[in-house]
C-alpha cells in the first residue's frame, strides 16, 4: 500500500516554500529534461486548416494532413471555428478551480476510503509504489462522452460556468475529431467512413485539466513523464502565456510553441495500431518552469467494446501486420498500469507483432 503522504497534492507541496525539492519528484540524472530544439529553428511545425479539410476536393490540405500524421504524429489546428471567448473562459475557469480552497477541491477527490484510486476526479495520477517518481502536476480528470456516462458527482460546481464551458468545448472538439477521422480516411484514399466504422458510434472521450505549479528546480522534474496517449486523437488547448509541452522528433525533444487560439492534435496509440503504423503516435512530455501553467486535454478513444486491430487494407507484403488485435477497454485499462511505470502501453501489453528477420541467403 502507498502511504497517504505520497499522494500529497503538488500544489500543496509547491506552496510550502521549499528549501529543496522532495526526493519523490527528482528524476535520475539521465532522465532529467535537457535543452530542447525550438520548433522554429531547423524544424517546421505542421499546421492544418480544418475548414479546408472539410472540402473533399481540397487535395492539397489532405496531403498536408497525411504528411503531418506520418512524419510528426501531430499538427496545429487552425480554422476550428471555436470562439476566442470560449477558449479564454475555459482556461480562466480552469485556473479558478485550482485556486479554490483545498477542502472544496477535495469534494471531487480521485482517492476514496483513504487509499483507493479511481480514474475520474481531482488529484494526482495513480501512485503504485513508494519508489515511483512523481510528476509535478495536479489534474482533474472527467469522462465527457458518451454524455449518458458522465459521472456528474465529479464535475465541480465552482466555478459555476465550468460545467457549461466544458460541455460546449467537448461538443465543438468532437466535431473537429469526427472531421479529422473522415479527412484521414480520404487522405489514405478510402471512403470517409473508413475509420468511423472501426471506432464505433459510442466514442469515449475524457477531459484532463492540468495544473503545473511554479517549480523551483525545473531541471530536476517532469511536469508529465514521457508517454504516448491512449487515444485515436488527442486535442489540446494550451496555456497562452507559458510553454512546457515538448514532443519527440528525430531523436530530440522539440518545444511546442504557444499557439494562441489554435489547437494541437496528437496521434494516439489506438490510431497508430489501427493504421498499422502508417501513422505514428506522438511521444511527448511536459517540462516545468518557475511560472504556473494550465492546459485542457481531450482524449478521443474508440467505443470501449470495439475490437481494435490493424485495418486489413493497410496490410501487405511490404507492411505486414504490426500489432495484435485487442479490445479497446483492455488497452485503456492497461494504459494506466504502463503509465505509472513510465512504459509505453503498446509494449507493456505486448501488442507488437514480432517480425521475422529478412533472410540474407
Amino acid at each position: 500500500m502507498v502511504h497517504e503522504s505520497q499522494r500529497q497534492l503538488v500544489q500543496e507541496v509547491a506552496a510550502g516554500g521549499l528549501p529543496e525539492l522532495p526526493s519523490r519528484y527528482v528524476l535520475k540524472e539521465e532522465d532529467r529534461p535537457k535543452d530542447a530544439v525550438t520548433a522554429f529553428g531547423r524544424l517546421v511545425f505542421p499546421t492544418v486548416d480544418v475548414r479546408r479539410l472539410a472540402e473533399p476536393e481540397d487535395v492539397e490540405e489532405a496531403a498536408k494532413l497525411r504528411s503531418a500524421l506520418e512524419s510528426w504524429g501531430l499538427f496545429v489546428v487552425t480554422g476550428h471555428g471555436m470562439p476566442e471567448a470560449l477558449l479564454d473562459d475555459i482556461l480562466g475557469s480552469t485556473r479558478e478551480f485550482f485556486y479554490l480552497p483545498q477542502e472544496e477541491k477535495l469534494k471531487y477527490s480521485n482517492v476514496v476510503d483513504g487509499d483507493k484510486f479511481q480514474l475520474e476526479g481531482y488529484g494526482i495520477d495513480r501512485v503504485d509504489t513508494d519508489e515511483q517518481v512523481l510528476d509535478w502536476s495536479d489534474r482533474l480528470y472527467l469522462q465527457v462522452q458518451p454524455e449518458d456516462e458522465r459521472r456528474m458527482q465529479f464535475w465541480p460546481s465552482h466555478p459555476a460556468p465550468l460545467k457549461t464551458l466544458l460541455h460546449d468545448f467537448t461538443v465543438k472538439s468532437e466535431q473537429v475529431a469526427q472531421l479529422l477521422l473522415r479527412a484521414t480516411a480520404r487522405a489514405l484514399g478510402f471512403k470517409e467512413e473508413f475509420f468511423a466504422d472501426r471506432v464505433g458510434e459510442r466514442v469515449t472521450t475524457f477531459a484532463r485539466f492540468n495544473y503545473y505549479p511554479p517549480c523551483p528546480r525545473p531541471d530536476l522534474v517532469n511536469g508529465v513523464k514521457p508517454h504516448a496517449d491512449n487515444s485515436l486523437f488527442t486535442i489540446l488547448l494550451l496555456d497562452k502565456d507559458v510553454g512546457g509541452l515538448q514532443v519527440h522528433k528525430d531523436g530530440v525533444w522539440v518545444d511546442v510553441p504557444m499557439l494562441g487560439n489554435d489547437l494541437l492534435v496528437l496521434v494516439g496509440d489506438e490510431m497508430e495500431m489501427m493504421s498499422n503504423a502508417v501513422f505514428k503516435a506522438s511521444m511527448h512530455r511536459v517540462v516545468t518552469s518557475e511560472k504556473e501553467r494550465v492546459s485542457l486535454v481531450l482524449f478521443f478513444l474508440p467505443d470501449q467494446q470495439k475490437e481494435v486491430k490493424p485495418a486489413e487494407e493497410l496490410v501487405d507484403e511490404k507492411r505486414p501486420v504490426m500489432y495484435k488485435n485487442h479490445k479497446a477497454k483492455t488497452f485503456s485499462d492497461g494504459f494506466w498500469d504502463a503509465f505509472a511505470l513510465g512504459e509505453r502501453a503498446i509494449d507493456f501489453l505486448k501488442l507488437r507483432v514480432e517480425q521475422e528477420a529478412a533472410s540474407t541467403t
